[in-house]
């Protein structure tokens, strides 16, 4: 009842940070159309205290993002374009405002409300209080009715995983299309999505041997997380990335901005959902600090229109656009395994396949062309930095997509 996750790929946006609203955004879904996207991944939209993890009421839009007839709008203009919506669920705590019983709460042994991770302002969930588990299944039910069809689980980590698997087997029941990821940093990907029965995780273990292995020009490492990215493939279906509102813009964090391409031609080239968060497709750049407001550099305002974008930002959208656009050509690469064929420090020949599909992507982050050794017949180059057509021969720094 799913099929449109194998062909969706996500432009993550974080309301609140974009400006303007419901109503400017609604103004950026042709642009959202034109990247290649499919699907619209929103961070809160619910009333909350400040930066939206904060949540006062799940079943109230924030004001500061508009009124009901905004949202409804918002989600009628996604399904004129065929855009997917995901809502972000934060049920493992809420705001200090948010209106409860005091058991809906978790409470320390002194026997004050539990906080999240240090942060006062965020009191925990009691996920053993059965009134808990169906308040959350209302909220999904409800925005899952007003036209959503997937949530992100923020801190899903935290929450226990049977919870989860009560709770999604409750919405599945008559809503089987949704699609459900939860927010996992480390750990046991393949165990917690057996028994929490998400659909998929948040791949940050992929996500930071990406731009460390360029950085430190280590492709073992990512060799390594691609393994691991095989078994989670055998669990669910990961959500992909190189960006979101939680981390340090990918243009900022890699060393070299020439190795820009190697990571997407890494996130649209291997298994799993991929998402790009806005404003990466621009190249915009910002560093997460561990501060109050620390997040507000990789979190920023939008322009009215995209005559207020930077002219250098549009070569990079342009590349996400093609290997988007390569990445539908080869819808099967959802659920490709992805293996080194031929690995070194500084050169990788990554071999994607499902069944009789077979794709090659080829890194060199050296300082001199590298001769793959490597069977590439009938195959031929598909995408590259340069408009190299070499099938075996890759510039300094440079990157190429064999396909059939």
């Amino acid at each position: 009842m799913r099929e449109w996750v194998d062909h969706v790929i996500w432009w993550h946006v974080y309301p609140l940070g974009f400006g303007g609203g419901f109503r400017r955004l609604s103004g950026w879904l042709d642009y959202a159309v034109e990247l290649g996207a499919n699907g619209l991944q929103l961070g809160p939209v619910f009333a909350s205290e400040s930066h939206g993890y904060d949540t006062t009421d799940h079943f109230r839009l924030d004001p500061r993002l508009g009124d009901d007839a905004d949202f409804d709008a918002l989600i009628a203009g996604c399904r004129e374009r065929g855009l997917q919506v995901m809502l972000d669920g934060v049920f493992n705590h809420v705001g200090r405002s948010f209106q409860a019983p005091e058991h809906w709460f978790k409470h320390t042994t002194a026997g004050e409300r539990a906080v999240f991770e240090g942060h006062g302002a965020l009191v925990e969930l009691n996920h053993d209080e059965p009134e808990v588990l169906d308040h959350v299944v209302r909220v999904m039910e409800h925005w899952l009715d007003r036209g959503a069809t997937a949530w992100r689980l923020d801190v899903a980590y935290g929450v226990p995983p049977a919870f989860w698997k009560a709770a999604v087997g409750r919405v599945r029941q008559n809503r089987p299309e949704a699609w459900f990821t939860g927010e996992i940093i480390q750990g046991d990907y393949v165990t917690f999505l057996r028994d929490s029965g998400l659909d998929s995780i948040t791949q940050y273990e992929l996500w930071k041997a990406t731009w460390s292995s360029l950085n430190d020009g280590n492709f073992y490492e990512l060799a390594w997380a691609l393994k691991r990215n095989n078994e989670v493939l055998e669990a669910g279906q990961p959500l992909t990335f190189v960006g979101n509102h939680d981390v340090t813009r990918i243009a900022s964090k890699l060393a070299d901005e020439r190795h820009l391409g190697h990571a997407l031609a890494v996130l649209f080239t291997v298994g799993g959902v991929p998402s790009v968060y806005y404003g990466d497709e621009q190249g915009f750049r910002g560093v997460k600090e561990d501060r109050e407001g620390g997040d507000d550099a990789v979190r920023p305002a939008f322009p009215e229109s995209r005559d207020g974008l930077a002219p250098y930002g549009w070569p990079v959208f342009d590349l996400h656009k093609r290997l988007i656009g390569l990445r539908r050509r080869h819808a099967w690469l959802v659920r490709a395994r992805t293996t080194a064929e031929h690995l070194t420090n500084t050169a990788a020949a990554l071999v994607s396949t499902d069944g009789a599909d077979r794709l090659i992507t080829l890194l060199n982050v050296g300082d001199e062309p590298y001769d793959f050794p490597i069977d590439t017949a009938g195959l031929r180059v598909v995408e590259s930095h340069d408009d190299n057509r070499s099938p075996t021969t890759v510039p300094p720094h440079g990157w190429s997509i064999l396909a059939g």
